[in-house]
């Protein structure tokens, strides 16, 4: 199942009958989701079980089957919502100003999503590794397209001599990894940092000041 094929019964039974659901039903299938979030998270798509979401939620298994039919069709859910808040900072990759600033905010941009949505990084993660089964589709069109387009932008900005000559995806890569490994390796960053510290301001400074020497002509 792709990410763009949720089944969500309560949605697909309100659509077809032209209703919107309740602010009861809103609010349950909130719950389902944090719940589900937490779990998948932390077990990935094939330790998580219905069980336990459901416990997670406060509700009962047959409560939970009521507003999604299936343990994938949550997970898929979850996918999607995450997949247009994922996109948002290489969205915001624009060509105004400098291009070695734009190229830093994105970074910086990265780092905050790892630090505000660490269970949604691990969730994404966890799917990556998996094969991506529910999201193949998604990665070879959204995300690449997205990804071409502002490859483009950054090797327009090498040829006018703005920033060094470096691979444009590669780089895109390469800070993917920088900032995400905070949120996906939390507990290996705490356990060699400290279980108090707080990673966040100091990877910041370091990760600018990497890329800055890497890019600055």
């Amino acid at each position: 199942m792709s990410c763009n094929e949720t089944s969500n019964n309560v949605s697909m039974r309100q659509e077809a009958n032209g209703k919107a659901q309740t602010r009861i039903q809103k609010e349950k299938t909130a719950q389902i989701y944090a719940a589900a979030l937490s779990v998948f998270s932390a077990q990935g798509f094939r330790g998580a079980t219905l069980d336990q979401i459901a416990l997670e939620a406060g509700m009962s298994k047959p409560n939970l089957l009521y507003y999604f039919e299936s343990k994938e069709a949550i997970h898929t859910a979850l996918l999607e919502k995450l997949v247009e808040t994922w996109l948002d900072p290489l969205r915001a990759l624009q060509d105004n100003g400098e291009p070695l600033d734009n190229i830093l905010d994105y970074v910086k941009r990265k780092l905050a999503m790892s630090r505000d949505y660490p269970r949604e990084s691990r969730l994404f993660a966890n799917e990556i590794l998996q094969g991506a089964p529910r999201m193949h589709h998604f990665l070879g069109s959204e995300l690449k397209q997205l990804v071409d387009e502002k490859a483009l932008l950054i090797q327009r900005w090498i040829a006018a001599g703005k920033i060094r000559d470096v691979d444009p995806v590669h780089l895109i890569f390469s800070i993917w990894s920088l900032t995400q490994h905070y949120a996906d390796f939390d507990a290996q960053v705490h356990a060699v940092l400290g279980a108090d510290k707080d990673p966040y301001a100091d990877a910041e400074a370091y990760l600018v000041t990497l890329f800055s020497r890497m890019l600055q002509v």
